[in-house]
């Protein structure tokens, strides 16, 4: 692949003088309203002598980075006029929220979804008053702002949310502003190579824009200070062409801007044509953008005899203690003025007309583009009957099956049934075939726009299933495609989701607001994680890859937002599949291993029982319907399902007068009361199922201290013992992997002996039975390198 040399400007100028007059006004327009909401309360248009009182008693937001995103925003705006083009605006540098605030309201989107913003003097100065302030709005590009999908708090994904938001959706591009500090993260560096991903013909198109603006919060940025050179060795090396756009003078800056978008939607348009009319299946080298412009452009020079403008100092607020200051004050009513307001609204408020058509109209303003509020495109799937994937159990424990196979072949038709809609893809790291998704391979392949060599598997231009070995990127691409209307299913390594954990929150702190608070947000789509390879069946891989604490992180957010399924077969795994699919504004975590394993329910029992979430297994409890148990034995998950079943086989044969309840759990959340969780149990249901005094010997997947935690306020926690992993692991058997951590079925049956009083006068005996079991068991893998017989044929046989 051969990238031409770019060019550092752009020869020609392509704006007139009446024009760049208004671009260059407009842009004022969008900087005055910017320092507006950052230091304002009152006297929004300084119809009157700036007072103390007209600003605000804290002073909080980011105007460095703020000038840029208005300047580069005007300019969306004029290339979207001029070609009528579907765009939205995704910040990296999400804290310079009063830019697209600013921009929005004036385009008139801001008015349209807040009426109380009007577009005059009034909303004008409720704009001002309720950024960053006490029942106002954040100082980011958060959910309350009109076309975001992307609120910037965190960097590092902006790249991979805009290239999540043009897969299958060809006309759309995403112009994603890169901030030069978001620019060192890692997951940002990862998304450059989402281009190697990007299907000319049947997807859109990411304009990635690199602000340089020289700073971070108090360092310089490491891309702001490598040679011209090396910066553009850097981007031709991703794959791209890179526009250079450099200066401080205001016309030269939007001519040079103008040029620039210009030859890039150029190149976009060429690129398209080629693949889609011409048939090209070479990897096209996409164009992109580096603007370099300084730190708190057109604001103050100078603060207190310190450089501001191009500068650190202008990171935040570029001057304080306004209130108090009287030089600050009369600073910042001279920066406000030097934007000349009266030139550019009426008496009344109102932006000029001159100046108000240059934005685009209707869902082509940015604000109101209907990919950045992706419920109003969402198109539920068509979805076919899971139960025709069923595995065959004419009885519990008969048959032997990988759980997630089944599920494959129902994702694989998933897939099939909505070809023509093109609105589901499965991403993950490198992971489909080995956590046994191969079936998905039958429909489509993996997404590939690089080299093809011959000897290559599932790779094509149009395949569907999205692995990148990056869990950031796959997660960044997933919440964009999930965010502009999509469906989507992401598999991954139990231990290594951890990789995206503070991704995990922002999008549940993104949907816990649009439930909330923002009823004009259209509910998407949700976010469903498949959690395999797990803690219990990473014996081969070690204590590196063996962690299940990802619930604990999620179980965290709002229960209106997140839930946990742990489904202990293959027919409650498709059960709990097809419910996540059609649920919408949720986070579903779904953990099950991909190891053959025995299958306990058939679809019928399977979908009663994931209906309820949690159920009592009559076909394997002793107690009798009118009686009490001696002990409840409570399992969530596939191998604590497994080694509970395996203690009550044992009870029964050393003990078989013994009452006992097996209850398992597959929806994690019904153990919560019902008003701390909409799926949780009612109290007088939680203690008809595990009574209110025998004991509950609790089998968990993951760290015991959870189910403590959401069961603290039942009647019967004080009976309550779990075993869960507890953070001991190596290289070893399957089953020597839960006897490290106590959950093996002999300890679970000593704890019955150790909880129920009238075993007492027997405990010595079933105390030896297990001690001698687990001697025999250290001394067998030892010898063999592999599991006892009887653990390994173990059936149930009851």
């Amino acid at each position: 692949m051969t990238i031409e040399p770019s060019q550092e400007y752009i020869g020609q100028a392509p704006l007139c003088n009446d024009e760049l007059q208004r671009l260059n006004a407009y842009w004022r327009a969008a900087n005055y309203l910017s320092v507006g909401q950052i230091y304002l309360l009152d006297n929004p248009l300084l119809h009157e002598p700036l007072k103390p009182e007209h600003v605000k008693p804290r002073l909080l937001g980011h105007w460095g980075t703020t000038p840029g995103l208005n300047f580069l925003y005007v300019h969306l705006n004029r290339i979207i006029r001029q070609r009528d083009l579907d765009m939205i605006y995704i910040a990296g540098p999400g804290h310079g929220g009063p830019a697209l605030v600013a921009n929005v309201w004036l385009e008139g989107s801001y008015s349209e979804y807040y009426p109380d913003v009007s577009f005059d003097a009034k909303g004008m100065k409720r704009l001002f008053r309720q950024f960053s302030f006490p029942g106002g709005v954040p100082s980011h590009v958060a959910p309350e702002t009109p076309g975001s999908i992307h609120e910037g708090g965190e960097l590092g994904y902006a790249l991979s949310h805009a290239y999540g938001a043009v897969f299958d959706n060809p006309d759309l591009i995403a112009a994603c502003v890169i901030g030069d500090g978001e620019a060192e993260t890692g997951p940002l560096a990862t998304a450059w190579h989402s281009n190697k991903f990007l299907n000319p013909v049947r997807d859109g198109a990411v304009l990635p824009i690199l602000h340089l603006n020289g700073y971070k919060i108090a360092n310089p940025t490491v891309l702001a200070r490598i040679p011209h050179d090396e910066l553009e060795y850097l981007m031709r090396g991703y794959g791209y062409r890179p526009y250079f756009v450099e200066g401080h003078e205001a016309d030269e800056m939007h001519q040079r801007m103008a040029a620039a978008l210009e030859a890039c939607c150029d190149e976009i348009r060429a690129i398209q044509d080629r693949a889609r009319q011409g048939g090209s299946q070479k990897r096209p080298v996409w164009p992109m953008i580096v603007l370099r412009s300084p730190k708190g452009w057109t604001g103050p020079a100078e603060v207190d005899g310190h450089k501001t403008e191009g500068s650190w100092r202008s990171h935040q607020v570029p001057f304080s203690a306004v209130r108090d200051n009287p030089q600050h004050l009369k600073l910042l009513e001279s920066w406000m003025k030097s934007y000349r307001p009266e030139e550019l609204f009426t008496p009344e408020g109102v932006l000029i007309d001159e100046l108000r058509e240059l934005a685009p109209v209707g869902q082509r303003r940015m604000g109101d583009n209907p990919n950045a509020n992706g419920g109003l495109l969402l198109q539920a799937l068509h979805m076919p009957d899971f139960r025709e994937y069923a595995v065959d159990v004419p009885e519990p424990g008969a048959v032997v099956a990988e759980a997630p196979k089944p599920m494959s072949r129902f994702l694989r038709d998933v897939m099939r049934f909505n070809e023509r809609e093109a609105n589901f893809r499965v991403f993950g790291p490198d992971e489909t075939a080995s956590n046994r998704l191969g079936g998905l391979f039958e429909e489509t392949d993996r997404a590939w726009m690089a080299e093809l060599l011959e000897e290559d598997e599932h790779l094509s231009r149009d395949g569907r299933v999205m692995e990148i070995l990056s869990e950031h990127t796959c997660q960044g691409w997933l919440e964009g495609y999930l965010l502009t209307g999509r469906h989507g299913f992401f598999s991954c390594y139990e231990a290594f989701i951890h990789i995206i954990d503070s991704m995990f929150n922002q999008h549940a702190k993104w949907l816990k607001v649009t439930n909330d608070e923002i009823p004009w947000r259209r509910p998407i789509a949700s976010l469903n994680y498949f959690l395999t390879s797990h803690v219990w069946r990473q014996d081969h891989n070690g204590f590196s890859h063996q962690d299940p604490g990802f619930i604990d992180h999620v179980v965290n957010k709002k229960a209106d937002v997140i839930r946990v399924y742990l489904p202990p077969d293959a027919n409650t795994l498709l059960s709990v599949t097809d419910h996540c699919l059609r649920s919408r504004n949720y986070i579903n975590v779904i953990v099950a291993g991909k190891q053959p394993a025995f299958q306990w329910l058939d679809m019928d029992a399977a979908v009663k029982h994931c209906s309820s979430g949690i159920g009592i297994w009559e076909w394997a409890s002793s107690d009798s319907e009118d009686g009490e148990p001696d002990v409840v034995m409570a399992c969530a998950g596939d191998v604590p399902t497994l080694e509970t079943l395996a203690a009550v086989d044992i009870l029964r044969n050393q003990l078989p007068d013994l009452k006992v309840r097996v209850v398992n759990v597959v929806d994690l959340m019904t153990l919560q009361p019902r008003e701390e969780h909409p799926h949780g149990l009612p109290d007088r249901h939680f203690d008809d199922i595990f009574t209110t005094d025998r004991p509950i010997i609790f089998a968990y997947h993951g760290y015991p201290w959870l189910i403590h935690r959401l069961t603290y306020r039942r009647t019967n926690h004080r009976n309550l013992h779990v075993r869960g992993y507890k953070e001991e692991g190596t290289t070893t058997t399957p089953f020597d992997m839960v006897v490290m951590n106590d959950l093996d079925r002999y300890h679970l049956v000593a704890d019955v002996v150790d909880r129920v009083p009238k075993l007492r006068q027997r405990a010595a005996y079933v105390k030896q039975y297990v001690r001698d079991r687990l001697i025999e068991h250290k001394q067998y893998i030892h010898e063999h390198g592999e599991d006892m017989p009887e653990i390994r044929d173990w059936r149930w046989n009851w």
